[in-house]
């Protein structure tokens, strides 16, 4: 089976979501699980995990009413205060809902680069393999030594690093990023999302070869069976369609056997959130 590990929806408007700037006009309107459902059967996914785009139980409630109503969306990954002192509370609220698989918060936007090292975030990830959460790390590379600190905190916790930690795109790798992901690939609770590429390089101006070095590094640094696909969409439309995307990492694959393949194509994936397909 083959499963999207990485997508949004969204009803636009423009307060909750202001991330989306003047430059990003494709995405300021609705994304729908109507509007996905056509390009996966298009490209023969069978199944996504729907992600976080907005810090609010809202987001959350509404990505769950997602997926009890389209049955192609085999899991949620929500938001949920990890810091707050009634956290316990909310997760014991939400462990109702099965197809709650983790959580996520958007570090990427934190001034702190050692946010995730605080002590009401650190308390707040030690609650959540009570309830059998993972946890999707949205960073930017200089963000990944405290990442590394904190997974290293939690060996028990299950952790998936996004968009394999969103490095600049542009031709020449850097040697801080590409040390960080070796130690991260060494960790065994961590796993690593190829999704996300095309908007770190220049939008619309790239060529498949140029994600080559970077995903040498991934996969140098993580076994097969932590690494999983994830499109992005609809965030990839900045600098690509969603077939461009998929394709990127299936002629990357294509010198993997097929075993290979299906794990990072779906069967992580399902093992990772623990998804009923």
């Amino acid at each position: 089976m083959t499963i999207d590990s990485h997508q949004h929806f969204w009803k636009y408007h423009p307060s909750t979501h202001a991330w989306i700037n003047d430059s990003m006009k494709i995405l300021k309107k609705d994304f729908m699980p109507s509007d996905l459902a056509p390009l996966l059967q298009n490209n023969k996914i069978d199944g996504c995990v729907a992600v976080q785009a907005d810090q609010s139980e809202q987001e959350t409630d509404f990505l769950l009413e997602c997926a009890k109503e389209h049955p192609f969306i085999k899991g949620v990954v929500g938001w949920l205060d990890i810091c707050a002192e009634d956290l316990d509370e909310k997760l014991q609220e939400y462990s109702q809902y099965p197809m709650l698989k983790g959580l996520r918060h958007i570090v990427q936007d934190e001034p702190d680069e050692y946010f995730m090292l605080r002590p009401e975030f650190r308390r707040g990830i030690s609650l959540l393999e009570k309830y059998s959460l993972t946890y999707d790390i949205l960073i930017y590379p200089k963000q990944l030594s405290s990442t590394l600190e904190l997974v290293k905190t939690f060996p028990n916790q299950s952790f998936v690093l996004d968009h394999i930690a969103k490095p600049k795109i542009d031709g020449a790798v850097d040697d801080c990023w590409a040390h960080y992901i070796k130690e991260l690939g060494q960790q065994d609770n961590v796993y690593c999302k190829i999704s996300g590429m095309v908007t770190e390089a220049t939008w619309g101006k790239w060529y498949k070869t140029d994600f080559v070095p970077y995903l040498d590094i991934v996969f140098e640094s993580f076994v097969p069976e932590r690494i999983m696909f994830g499109s992005d969409w609809p965030v990839c439309l900045l600098s690509g369609e969603y077939q461009n995307v998929l394709d990127i990492v299936q002629t990357y694959l294509s010198k993997y056997n097929k075993d290979i393949r299906r794990k990072i194509m779906g069967q992580n994936a399902i093992s990772f959130y623990n998804l009923t397909v």
